[in-house]
């Protein structure tokens, strides 16, 4: 069940009055459900140096390929996607340290 609420994070560029492009976020926020990273799913992302924290599941056509997210006012990256049937995807997540 989808209990839980995320924030979707993309960018895109845009240029200012000077024609420097800045970064602007994009933010879409959907229903989700929340699992502790596995055991197994934690192990493989420490071995590539990564902190597997969360798996998120959501709607897979709510994704579109967004590289943060945000939780419970705290801010995570997706360092993994898993399309786990045609209409769910699971988004592992690492905490975003600094301004990540």
């Amino acid at each position: 069940m989808y209990n839980d609420e995320l924030t979707l994070i993309g960018q895109t560029l845009e240029l200012d009055d000077v024609g420097n492009q800045i970064p602007v976020e994009t933010r879409t926020t959907v229903l989700c459900k929340k699992e502790t990273a596995g055991r197994n799913e934690f192990y493989n992302a420490a071995a590539a140096g990564l902190r597997a924290e969360y798996v998120f599941v959501i709607h897979g056509y709510e994704y579109n390929g967004e590289a943060l997210l945000e939780f419970a006012d705290t801010r995570y990256k997706v360092i993994r996607t898993y399309q786990t049937d045609f209409e769910e995807i699971e988004l592992t997540v690492e905490r975003v340290i600094g301004d990540g």
